[in-house]
């Protein structure tokens, strides 16, 4: 189900919040609100593919069995190949679906083998909640985690604002505030701030991301035609899609999770705003980069043994990121492309640092929306084509497909698209840099009649809009 849809908007996402504080108002030893929130957010989860139900179920059910098993087990040597099952189980399903074909493909390729292809369906999210449980596997043979129940933990899985897309949560984030008898009721002073979280966010997809969305694809679609102009509007207008995209999508996560007293651990925190490319991973898909950092790069011995230990653990944790983003050479390039950037400041972030704040900017964003084209494009000769072009200095008028996507409603002044198409850009790099994010708005909010007000006219608006609704790119990985 899409958050960006009527059905979640007027009827789930009401509903569900109506049965769980309802149910909340039973004694708190009846956790019958807790049992209706996991069935609701199974019916979340295969809405549109019930197929992928008994997917995750199982999920559960074997992590939860193998934690179990750990927590009980008191000599390593038990826990140890209870803890390599589960490594093996949640990144073979991983594998099965995600990266079968992939590997098969390139191997029939490279050696003429026949290794037939699956050419199954993705389950949205496995990424995401096959990364959450591994979490709670290794920790569990490491015995910091609480023998939660099988409610609990199943919960902890499937809560539905961040099931599909994350963020990656813990369990000591997020269990310990379903355990909270006073999250149980209805709280006006999370509920409002998470109704403003998600208008903001629902905005942030429906009618910025999905408008850049579509001067994207015509440019992507022509990459081997493109002038210096037009590739760097596609390259900034990808840059600015994506990131409208996810960091809408991280607020209407964290403003339902508010509406339901749950507080999601922030995941996107204006990372165009950084000056270095480390800085800009502690901003961009931050429990991604946490998951990555604790249990990949901290186990192969993080920057403990040497420098050059350290570069190779740094381009080892951005290859996982790469592929993990999805099953192509052009995402392991991009992830390559960011390794071998974070090496480069390891090795020369002294001089690096002394540079002047803007032009430290310039670089890193730079860097970014370049990385980005290897990101979005289909094919290597495609993405060369656009960064070429972006080099050759080919200047040249903005071909319709470009422009014609920041048209003014009912085609008024056709001959300014051109002109539209730059005011939109200029605002949103402006309020990319310029404008406190919705986080830190969500932080400091106030219930005033100016923000109820915005509140209810995005909200409406959206709806209004949403007869062009489109999947949050992040789903797709």
């Amino acid at each position: 189900m899409l958050f960006n849809s009527y059905v979640f908007m007027l009827a789930f996402l009401p509903l569900t919040l109506l049965g769980y504080f309802l149910l909340g108002r039973l004694p708190e030893r009846v956790q019958l609100n807790k049992v209706f929130l996991v069935l609701a957010s199974f019916v979340f989860y295969g809405y549109n593919n019930p197929s992928y139900v008994p997917i995750i179920a199982a999920s559960i059910l074997v992590n939860y069995a193998l934690s179990q098993l750990m927590l009980r087990a008191d000599s390593k040597s038990v826990r140890l190949p209870l803890m390599l099952l589960g490594l093996l189980l949640n990144l073979g399903v991983l594998f099965y679906f995600k990266y079968h074909d992939f590997f098969c493909e390139n191997l029939n390729s490279a050696f003429g083998f026949t290794f037939a292809l699956n050419r199954l369906a993705l389950p949205l999210g496995i990424s995401f909640f096959t990364f959450q449980q591994l979490s709670y596997v290794i920790d569990s043979y490491r015995r910091t985690v609480p023998r939660y129940n099988i409610l609990d933990y199943a919960l902890f899985v499937t809560f539905f604002p961040q099931l599909v897309a994350g963020p990656i949560v813990l369990h000591s984030e997020i269990v310990p505030q379903f355990a909270d008898s006073k999250n149980r009721h209805f709280h006006f002073d999370n509920f409002a701030p998470g109704l403003y979280a998600f208008a903001l966010g629902l905005f942030k997809k429906v009618v910025v991301a999905d408008t850049f969305g579509i001067a994207v694809e015509a440019g992507f679609a022509s990459a081997q035609t493109l002038n210096t102009a037009e590739a760097w509007f596609v390259a900034i207008g990808y840059t600015l899609q994506l990131y409208f995209d996810f960091s809408g999508y991280c607020d209407v996560a964290t403003g339902v999770g508010l509406m339901f007293n749950i507080k999601l651990p922030i995941n996107f925190n204006s990372p165009y705003k950084s000056l270095n490319i480390r800085e800009f991973w502690q901003r961009w898909h931050i429990t991604l980069s946490r998951f990555l950092t604790t249990y990949i790069y901290f186990p192969l011995g993080g920057s403990r043994r040497g420098l050059a230990r350290t570069c190779v653990n740094l381009l080892i944790v951005f290859l996982a990121s790469g592929l993990w983003h999805g099953a192509g050479w052009l995402f392991l390039l991009w992830g390559l492309m960011h390794g071998v950037a974070s090496v480069c400041y390891r090795l020369f972030r002294r001089p690096y640092d002394a540079l002047h704040p803007a032009l430290q900017w310039i670089l890193t964003f730079g860097f970014v929306v370049v990385a980005w084209v290897f990101f979005r494009a289909t094919n290597l000769p495609d993405a060369l084509a656009i960064v070429k072009s972006m080099f050759m200095m080919d200047f040249g008028p903005l071909r319709s497909e470009l422009t014609s996507a920041f048209a003014l409603p009912g085609g008024f002044h056709p001959g300014y698209n051109a002109l539209y198409m730059m005011v939109w850009y200029a605002l949103s790099l402006f309020a990319c840099l310029g404008m406190r994010n919705t986080y830190e708005k969500t932080m400091a909010f106030r219930p005033t009649l100016l923000n109820a007000f915005s509140t209810v006219v995005l909200i409406l608006y959206c709806t209004l809009s949403l007869s062009g609704v489109s999947v949050f790119l992040y789903f797709n990985f």
